[in-house]
């Protein structure tokens, strides 16, 4: 019996392993392990963990890792180390025979530092991607070093991972895992949303989801508050935000998120949607706006147009539905009058995705059973021939 432990700390993570961890489960001779931490426990985001019970799966052990409410970078190192510490002691019990991460969050480097000590093979899912406005982009790759396995969601990332040293013989390319938890569930009915949802939708809806963008320092109140302004200049619209992760200066977003639903009719909040409201939710809006990933990999497979501001996630590769911005009011304003713009509209539907069409969990589940037997701990660092 092979155990594989999947260890979340945050619902955008865990809705893209959820169709993995199912298949583990249902898989002869192989038992799945859940360790849930970070933003999953916390009321603040909704109780995350709760949808994690609810999609049937056993947590084996729920871990906090944050205290108080405070978002400064201190208390971030606080919840790394407390992240090592605890997670851990955890692995050390569990034993299992491969840790699974994704991503690039403070909770996965703790975890893979923590396998990587107690010499547990890691598979890491989404590298190779590059986020240059964010911390997470030094701590992705970082994995990618402690990392045995490796799963990308296009070729030039698979590129990427091969160029940090890893042997192209354990990078696989299977796409984005996003993709396949919405060919997986079962989306509601226009009608049915706005029942679930108790909003009556106007004949236009954007969809807000905006993060800190971790490495500026003091950017988010401004940069919110310009998005803010610019949603003004749009009347018969209902504007629907979710909160942005548990990061550095997610604090201001969420009060100033709370202020503008308390003033306007048409302006409405979730602290967690869950995968089918969400992803039925992208399925209906007219615009997706913000800096989050799933603009970028989930939006463009529903062809719809994603307004993309700021750094955040520069470098990663967007589909010709994404249209970048600065932070500024004039420019968001621009890029959101692009985006109801019926030629640009029309131009999405026809849009190709960049991370697959799905397949991704149980590609990657054949891989792993052909490489479980295989991996070893002492990786040789793969030299890429080049010229200066």
């Amino acid at each position: 019996m092979k155990k594989i432990c999947f260890v979340t700390g945050s619902r955008a993570e865990y809705g893209l392993l959820s169709e993995l961890i199912r298949i583990v489960d249902n898989a002869n001779n192989y038992k799945y392990q859940l360790i849930v931490t970070g933003s999953h426990l916390l009321k603040k985001y909704g109780l995350t963990e709760k949808q994690i019970k609810l999609d049937g799966f056993k947590i084996n052990k729920k871990i906090n890792i944050i205290e108080g409410d405070k978002d400064d970078s201190s208390a971030i190192i606080k919840s790394t180390a407390a992240a090592l510490k605890k997670v851990s002691l955890e692995l050390n019990k569990l034993n299992p025979d491969l840790v699974i991460v994704l991503g690039d969050r403070y909770e996965i480097l703790a975890t893979s530092i923590a396998a990587n000590f107690l010499r547990i093979p890691i598979c890491h899912f989404h590298g190779g991607e590059i986020t240059e406005g964010l911390i997470d982009e030094a701590i992705r790759h970082s994995v990618t070093k402690m990392s045995s396995l490796h799963f990308v969601a296009n070729e030039i990332y698979r590129k990427r991972v091969i160029q940090l040293g890893e042997n192209p013989r354990k990078v696989f390319n299977v796409g984005g895992m996003g993709i396949d938890t919405i060919l997986k569930t079962k989306l509601l009915s226009k009608s049915n949303l706005e029942k679930k949802l108790a909003i009556q939708f106007k004949p236009k809806i954007i969809l807000i989801t905006y993060h800190p963008v971790t490495l500026e320092k003091n950017t988010s109140k401004t940069q919110f508050k310009n998005i803010i302004k610019a949603l003004k200049f749009y009347s018969e619209t209902s504007f629907i935000f979710t909160l942005p992760n548990a990061d550095m200066d997610g604090n201001i977003i969420i009060k100033l998120i709370k202020e503008v639903v308390k003033k306007n009719d048409n302006y409405f909040y979730f602290k967690s949607l869950g995968q089918q409201k969400y992803y039925s939710l992208l399925r209906y809006s007219s615009i997706i706006l913000g800096n989050s990933s799933s603009g970028i990999i989930e939006a463009p497979f529903f062809k719809k147009p994603t307004v993309n501001i700021g750094e955040r996630q520069k470098g990663r590769l967007k589909a010709d539905t994404i249209i970048d911005c600065k932070p500024k009011v004039i420019d968001i304003k621009r890029a959101i009058d692009l985006a109801f713009n019926k030629k640009f509209t029309n131009k999405c539907k026809t849009s190709k995705s960049l991370y697959g069409n799905g397949g991704s969990s149980i590609k990657s589940f054949n891989i792993i059973k052909k490489e479980i037997n295989k991996i070893k701990i002492k990786k040789t660092f793969y030299d890429i021939n080049y010229k200066l």
